[in-house]
């Protein structure tokens, strides 16, 4: 491996125009860490918030720093001989940025546990999309939701980076699935699997409906107490599941003054849930879409573009042309 490498970095936390390319240091592997050539990167809302400052940006050690999270790529060392995944395998995974450099970069460096074999149906490009928007999904639907066949599940957000897995997911599972979108989206959402999909702009969700076992909350009480409104359609005992950092001090007192549970959530890098979602990916029953692809140096862009809270899907970034045969970029 070359000892520096192309990045998208920022030198200080502000707006889009932050992120820039240079060059820097390739990442040193230790203990059970891999290196991975990346292909691609998925561009998630937390990398806008962390460049602008918020998010996980009092973390960020020092810069320039590498953001990214979501990649896929090709192995270019194993942590030893006899380890699953080896020089040349497809995989794709999350980075613990800012533990570690980002996936903004030709090369990372992620832990066995961060990593799995990319999905045989998915390019790169496509793939990169899933690791942090679909586990998110996955951890929240099922590690806590524990969804069930006929359930009533009140998805927020559902044409979203997180929303349109966690639609497919609740779907697999067997639940009722109910959305919130705009009507621009609404076939989209349907042909996710939504069984109800609720137009946002002219029908107050809680005016119609009730007794809903679960919500996927993917806004909290950032816009119109879209939170607070979902505690009164959920039924006695049901839960609640919000991810937006920060988007809801007061969930927990809110929660228990209605009689419901509810929780925060923060998404775990879990090679064995990726493994899982790589095999519904492949049986076909769930799939990520793109909403834009942008190459490396057109950053600022595809911050842009995820800052107006719009996207259907996910944005992608093109890091490399490097591909395998059958697959490729």
């Amino acid at each position: 491996m070359p000892p520096t490498m192309r990045a998208l970095v920022i030198d200080r936390t502000g707006a889009a125009g932050e992120l820039h390319l240079d060059t820097v240091p390739t990442p040193i592997p230790v203990l059970d860490e891999l290196i991975v050539r990346v292909v691609a990167a998925g561009v998630n809302p937390i990398d806008a918030k962390t460049r602008a400052g918020s998010g996980v940006a009092a973390a960020i050690p020092a810069f320039p720093a590498v953001l990214g999270y979501d990649f896929s790529g090709i192995v270019v060392s194993s942590p030893y001989e006899a380890f699953p995944l080896q020089p040349g395998d497809e995989v794709y995974g999350m980075t613990r940025f800012p533990r570690t450099t980002g996936s903004y970069a030709e090369y990372v460096a992620v832990s066995s546990m961060s990593v799995a074999r990319k999905p045989s149906t998915l390019s790169h490009i496509e793939a990169a999309a899933v690791p942090v928007a679909a586990l998110t999904a996955w951890e929240m639907v099922v590690d806590i939701a524990e969804v069930t066949p006929g359930e009533r599940m009140l998805i927020h957000a559902g044409s979203g980076g997180v929303g349109h897995f966690a639609v497919q997911i609740a779907k697999a599972f067997g639940a009722y699935v109910i959305t919130t979108g705009s009507p621009r989206n609404a076939e989209f959402l349907r042909q996710l699997g939504a069984d109800e999909v609720i137009d946002y702009t002219s029908i107050r969700f809680d005016e119609v409906l009730a007794d809903v076992d679960s919500v996927i909350d993917l806004i909290g009480n950032v816009h119109d107490d879209t939170g607070t409104r979902s505690l009164r359609i959920l039924r006695p005992d049901g839960v609640l599941v919000n991810a937006p950092s920060g988007s809801w001090p007061t969930l927990q007192a809110d929660a228990e003054a209605a009689g419901v549970r509810a929780t925060g959530f923060k998404v775990a890098a879990d090679a064995d849930a990726l493994d899982w979602i790589t095999k519904m990916i492949d049986d076909g029953a769930v799939r990520p879409h793109i909403d834009h692809v942008f190459e490396l140096a057109e950053g600022p862009a595809a911050h842009r573009l995820i800052e107006e809270g719009h996207t259907r899907g996910k944005i992608v970034l093109r890091i490399s042309d490097v591909g395998v045969s059958g697959t490729g970029a």
